[in-house]
């Protein structure tokens, strides 16, 4: 056992907890309207909490647990974690303790759920959100992780990969947040005017937070102080770097003017994009993955979005779903083993069998993801009712879902 190796995964686990709160919550507070921020601050400070106690309970086994043999799912040999202490275990971690992988690995469960409240931000019932997350954490993440990750799944096996979560993480959830706005429909008066930020600064704010604490999500999934997580350090700030320079120069050539939320999200689209690549390619064709993540998502966004006129409130889809897809792909394409020699060589290095490997995971785990997000939204859907009432999403989601108002005026 390694201690430096398991302060740095430690460490990485506080980084990565910080995404979520209060990374994401401010940025995706920032992006609603001042009636419904608290709303959004709840739903990713809760998740925090329940995902947390699943994952104690039963969702690390299910994800990481010995296989049960046919590659899809753990079984529940280390529910309550049960024999999950302080000695290493070699099939995922061998120099920190099994805690420490356990711990870290729980943040990425915990922020998964919390990625898609942006596109139902709005208009959601807080009891059916708090039911769906639970759920959804259990029967979508938990077999997704198993099969990426876990020993003996069956994508693993395939031979993809997915250094800190493209498809695990960022694809399952811009997918399922499609599916979820297209089921939950518009809000209300969507498509009359425009619905503004009502705090920029919060989401810029929270845009940072989760650029500083994606150095956790991607270098600490190196699970050690070496130089995979130096490489995953630097390909993650090249990569984000090159995406939100190119969202504002996007912006800046069909708009007139760059926007700090274009920049901001931009960069977001760039910590996507790398996140499976990161530990595997060279710090040049990671700005090729980041500018070519940011003329995606912002197609997504700009183009696609605005003319089939769903409402993925605050671009789950465009940014995660295709950013997480694209940055799949891109792993098929310029990984190498000069870079990482556990990994494999992509399709522009002579490997032909990793890229067809991503396209399988590209084409899976969407379509898994999709179909169980539909099932789970019909099932709470019916059980409480998915959306709020008219009257309480005009009212707003912080006096009706929280009683609680986030600015008040002393007159």
């Amino acid at each position: 056992m390694n201690t430096g190796d398991t302060a740095w995964v430690l460490i990485s686990t506080a980084l990565v907890f910080a995404m979520t709160v209060p990374g994401l919550a401010f940025f995706y507070g920032g992006l609603v309207r001042r009636k419904n921020v608290l709303s959004v601050l709840m739903q990713c400070f809760i998740i925090m909490c329940v995902v947390t106690i699943q994952w104690v309970l039963f969702g690390y086994s299910l994800s990481f647990g010995p296989d049960t043999g046919v590659g899809v799912i753990g079984n529940l040999k280390w529910a309550g974690l049960n024999l999950v202490g302080g000695q290493p275990n070699a099939d995922y971690a061998p120099t920190i303790p099994h805690g420490a992988f356990m711990i870290f690995q729980c943040m990425f469960a915990v922020i998964t759920p919390a990625l898609i409240c942006g596109a139902y931000a709005e208009r959601m019932r807080f009891s059916a959100f708090l039911l769906f997350a639970c759920l959804w954490t259990t029967l979508v993440y938990d077999p997704l992780a198993h099969w990426v990750w876990g020993t003996g799944g069956w994508l693993r096996d395939l031979g993809g990969l997915d250094f800190a979560g493209g498809i695990v993480v960022h694809t399952s959830s811009g997918v399922s947040a499609l599916v979820i706005a297209l089921m939950l429909g518009r809000r209300i008066g969507y498509s009359r005017a425009p619905f503004r930020p009502h705090n920029l600064p919060f989401t810029v704010l929270g845009g940072a937070l989760l650029w500083f604490g994606w150095f956790g999500f991607n270098a600490g999934s190196a699970l050690g102080a070496n130089e995979t997580a130096v490489n995953a350090f630097i390909t993650t700030q090249a990569a984000t770097a090159a995406a939100g320079l190119t969202w504002a120069l996007l912006e800046w050539q069909q708009h007139g003017a760059p926007t700090v939320l274009g920049a901001t999200t931009g960069a977001v689209a760039g910590l996507v994009a790398i996140t499976p690549a990161c530990g595997f390619v060279n710090p040049v064709n990671a700005l090729f993955i980041g500018i070519l993540a940011a003329v995606f998502c912002y197609i997504a966004v700009a183009v696609v979005k605005a003319r089939l006129g769903y409402d993925d409130a605050l671009d789950a889809f465009g940014v995660h779903g295709v950013g997480g897809v694209w940055g799949t792909l891109a792993t098929g394409l310029f990984a190498e083993k000069a870079v990482n020699a556990a990994g494999a060589d992509g399709l522009l290095f002579g490997g032909h069998s990793l890229f067809l490997a991503q396209l399988a995971m590209v084409a899976v785990a969407p379509l898994f993801a999709a179909a169980m997000t539909w099932i789970l939204y019909r099932f709470v859907d019916a059980l409480l009712g998915m959306r709020v009432e008219r009257s309480e999403e005009i009212i707003g989601l912080d006096l009706t879902q929280q009683s609680e108002a986030a600015y008040t005026v002393v007159e």
